[in-house]
């Protein structure tokens, strides 16, 4: 039998990767390599996630991916993050400090700023012609030599259709025509352009990571009477750390001394603090805001919360939005196509219209192709679909991908489970209903007498409501009776506390009939009444409801729940949903969404809200899971698509309105990105646009497309 050829995941940073097209370049390369299972260039990060084969090896791998990058994009550097000695990285990986993009943007400001002078002095001063030619060329080289330095390596290796050729054929056939001044200044204003565009995608690159900073730099060890600050790495479950005023709290754990007050709002989006005290959970990237707190360990740093959430946010670009995949397709055609119309531009017309010269027509064509270029398309989409999701997890709501976020703009049916989404998941007394005979306190009584004893959340929410102590030395005898209630002898009196089967078992007479949770009463035979217990519905379950209805027009809201048919329809009706479906086990609660699947529109998305534990096969099998209040619960991180990081309900509607405005965005960029292009093609082979509109149409689009995919990050209020 073949052994299985297990993946091994291995990261490389690429220090310079500003062109999106540059970017692609170098994965479709990699992918190629023998030994590498899947590849991907996370742009908005600038990191390349690589799986290789276990039986592959990977230094030597590395050395390759290093080869390939030097040899298509020369002024990126490979950076291996891994400190593990046993990589064998190269020395040149090494080598480059976390300062290159830097001293890059120096060197080309100082090349660009003596060509500016060249120019400028060429323009201005009376010079005669061979010393102006001299100058331009000599600007010229200064600004946009290492373009057309790229172009013709490029072209040398089969790869024609990017933007160095299309700058560099654009003003080198200005230079040809005589247009001197004209070449230089947009090969000028292309790379003060460019500048400006590398530095708005750096930019929002550390807005972006910025937003997820919540990885703690420390943690405080606990050894004997000493304290050592250590990296949480270093942490094992069961050991005790010190977290201080003003500091992370670095790993997951339990508090075992102290009382403070902690800031949730990177995890959870909540702005009011939480209080934590002796016994309470608490998670890794909480913020401790005034008392000192010893937890106890117990979750290594790999598996804890923060840990899993940073993993889920920096890998969510690898599942790309289908209009990500749409603007990768476009540009793939939408650049050649644009450059064999210039190339028809430059000679048809001459050829069928009398007046028409060449070097008229061949001007228009080269305006064409300056504009040609999609860079603003795509460097700014998964701008704009990362920024979302960046923003998305400063509300509280971890979106695993592009393709999650573009489908929830098309949710048309909302299906919930109930108990621990709409419904808190705690019961509480709702009503007390004695017999002629008997007080509603002394029914409350004899009911918290016979509970006493019990852990069961039944009986918790009866004694809870009863307040005052039980005194068990007055409890004579005390007799569990398996799947139907209690029986006790107290001051001399026979309590029975159970469900009608008890009752009846019991023979006794004049039983209420009642629906939904109850526990019934006897003293002495003779039946004394009822309490009702009741889920509490969540605070904002109801302002859901209307908003998905009245706000995002969701057309169809459903539950699916467990529980008895008259709880599922009392909480139905309380929130106004439109449909309900009760007593179902996890396999019927999949039919059930299978049905609904087949009924909804053909464009529209089916949203599960559930717990994250109970209703996985049904979060796996729905368009797009949620997992409702699942922090820290590993299977919700797992099983759902989109994960609410806190239990309020509305989060969901937090989440479509993210994802709607994302998409706006990202159509806006598509819109005015090509009406800007299309406009000013128009007026290029009209003869009424020159190099300069050009360059705005390319350069500084792509500039404005950035700056707008930026506003994606930003909280939702």
């Amino acid at each position: 039998m073949e052994a299985i050829d297990y993946a091994v995941k291995k990261v490389l940073r690429l220090e310079g990767v500003v062109c999106s097209g540059c970017a692609a370049k170098i994965e479709d390369k990699v992918k190629k390599m023998e030994g590498v299972r899947t590849a991907y260039i996370d742009f908005v990060s600038g990191k390349l996630i690589m799986e290789i084969g276990k039986k592959y090896d990977i230094v030597g791998i590395v050395n390759q991916v290093v080869d390939i990058v030097k040899k298509l994009e020369p002024d990126v550097a490979v950076v291996d993050d891994d400190k593990d000695t046993n990589t064998g990285r190269r020395k040149d990986i090494d080598e480059h400090s976390y300062d290159h993009e830097s001293r890059l943007n120096k060197k080309r400001i100082f090349r660009v700023g003596v060509g500016a002078a060249l120019f400028a002095a060429a323009g201005l001063f009376d010079f005669a012609p061979w010393l102006k030619l001299i100058l331009y060329l000599t600007s010229y080289m200064l600004v946009g030599g290492d373009v057309v330095l790229k172009a013709v390596k490029n072209i040398a290796r089969g790869q024609v259709f990017d933007e160095n050729f299309l700058m560099g054929i654009a003003t080198v056939g200005a230079f040809a025509i005589g247009e001197f001044a004209e070449g230089v200044a947009v090969m000028l204003f292309y790379q003060i352009g460019e500048f400006f565009q590398s530095l708005a995608v750096n930019r929002s690159r550390k807005s972006i990571k910025a937003l997820l900073d919540i990885k703690p730099d420390f943690a405080n060890l606990k050894v004997g009477n000493d304290v050592r600050k250590v990296s949480p790495e270093n942490v094992k479950a069961g050991d005790s750390i010190i977290v201080k005023p003003g500091e992370k709290v670095p790993l997951d754990g339990k508090v075992i001394g102290g009382e403070s007050m902690l800031d949730t709002s990177a995890l959870t989006g909540e702005s009011v603090p939480r209080e934590v005290k002796e016994g309470d959970e608490i998670l890794a990237g909480f913020i401790n805001k005034n008392g000192v707190l010893t937890v106890e360990v117990s979750k290594p740093f790999s598996e804890s919360t923060v840990a899993k959430i940073l993993d889920l946010i920096q890998n969510a670009s690898s599942k790309k939005a289908p209009t990500e995949h749409f603007i990768t397709k476009f540009a793939k055609y939408y650049t050649p196509v644009v450059i064999f119309t210039a190339a028809a531009l430059a000679v048809v017309p001459p050829l069928i219209i009398e007046t028409a010269t060449f070097s008229q027509w061949f001007y228009r064509a080269l305006v064409f192709l300056v504009i040609s270029c999609p860079c603003a398309l795509v460097v700014s989409i998964p701008l704009s679909f990362f920024g979302g999701i960046g923003g998305a997890s400063r509300n509280g709501v971890l979106i695993k991908g592009g393709n999650y976020l573009e489908a929830l703009n098309n949710v048309d049916t909302v299906v919930f489970d109930k108990t621990g989404t709409l419904t808190k998941g705690t019961f509480r007394v709702t009503a007390i209903n004695p017999a002629d005979d008997i007080t509603a306190q002394e029914l409350l009584e004899y009911a918290a007498f016979a509970e006493s004893y019990s852990n069961h959340p039944i009986a918790l929410s009866i004694l809870k409501a009863y307040e005052k102590p039980i005194n068990q030395n007055e409890i004579e005898s005390y007799e569990e009776i398996s799947g139907h209630g209690i029986k006790v002898n107290v001051r001399g009196k026979t309590i029975l506390a159970g469900n009608v089967k008890l009752m009846v078992q019991e023979n006794i007479p004049d039983i209420a009939e009642t629906e939904g949770t109850v526990v019934h009463v006897a003293v002495d035979q003779k039946y004394a009444g009822h309490i009702v217990i009741s889920d509490e519905i969540k605070e904002d379950a109801a302002l859901t409801i209307k908003a998905l209805r009245e706000e995002i027009n969701i057309k169809r809201l459903v539950m699916l729940t467990g529980d008895h048919q008259t709880t599922a329809d009392k909480v139905a009706k309380q929130l106004d949903l439109d449909e309900v479906y009760a007593e179902l086990l996890p396999d019927q609660k999949v039919e059930r969404l299978e049905m609904l699947e087949q009924q909804k529109s053909s464009k529209g998305k089916l949203v599960f809200v559930g717990d994250g534990i109970n209703d996985a096969p049904v979060l796996a099998r729905s368009d797009v899971g949620i997992a409702m209040g699942a922090l820290g619960s590993d299977a919700a991180i797992e099983a759902a698509d989109v994960v609410l990081m806190t239990d309020e309900p509305s989060k969901l509607v937090t989440a479509i309105k993210i994802a709607k405005r994302t998409r706006n965005i990202a159509w806006q960029n598509i819109v005015f990105a090509l009406g800007v292009k299309f406009i000013v093609l128009l007026l290029g082979a009209g003869g009424h646009a020159t190099m300069w509109e050009a360059v705005f149409a390319d350069v500084g689009v792509a500039l404005m497309a950035v700056l707008n995919a930026m506003r994606a990050m930003k909280r939702y209020e």
